[in-house]
């Protein structure tokens, strides 16, 4: 069974979801337990989404999201977006990320979308949860620069939180 999902030719405005649920997560333990219950609804029909990307896309885009903390993002945004980016660092770490938000210049406006079976994607996503666990990002992040290993997961946090916010089980 492949978990993916057929989706309409035109994308919804993720900015402009309203039944979409708000969580927030105070550890990957939390957010593994969450992804835990997103899969048993999603095999049993029962998870609807309210966004573009299957749960398998989600997984995996978090998944490479922050593998990236061990390894180099492919994005080399401009110094002054970097720089204007790195003012709000305690915002993009300890506030809900905004939805529909868009990397310029980026097809889709991000990386890692493409359709993932939920099989494939949610060991993957496991793996590295695990890792950032108990291992420190070695990279520095591709916005915010060098990050402690807190910081780290904290940014992992909040954009589990937003995605994971487009799965809602019934």
């Amino acid at each position: 069974m492949s978990n993916l999902v057929e989706t309409s030719s035109s994308p919804v405005d993720t900015a402009k979801v309203t039944d979409r649920r708000h969580l927030h997560f105070d550890s990957i333990d939390q957010v593994l337990a969450e992804v835990d219950r997103l899969v048993e609804a999603e095999r049993a029909g029962q998870l609807k989404h309210v966004g573009n990307w299957t749960l398998g896309q989600i997984l995996g885009h978090l998944a490479c999201w922050a593998e990236y903390g061990y390894s180099a993002c492919p994005l080399k945004p401009p110094f002054f977006i970097r720089w204007i980016l790195r003012l709000r660092r305690n915002s993009f770490l300890y506030k809900p990320m905004r939805a529909g938000a868009k990397i310029p210049g980026v097809a889709g406006g991000t990386l890692a979308t493409d359709p993932m079976p939920l099989d494939e994607a949610l060991p993957r996503f496991r793996k590295v949860m695990e890792r950032l666990k108990t291992e420190a990002p070695t990279a520095p992040n591709v916005i915010l620069g060098k990050m402690t290993h807190e910081e780290s997961i904290a940014l992992t946090l909040r954009h589990a939180e937003l995605h994971l916010g487009f799965m809602v089980p019934s």
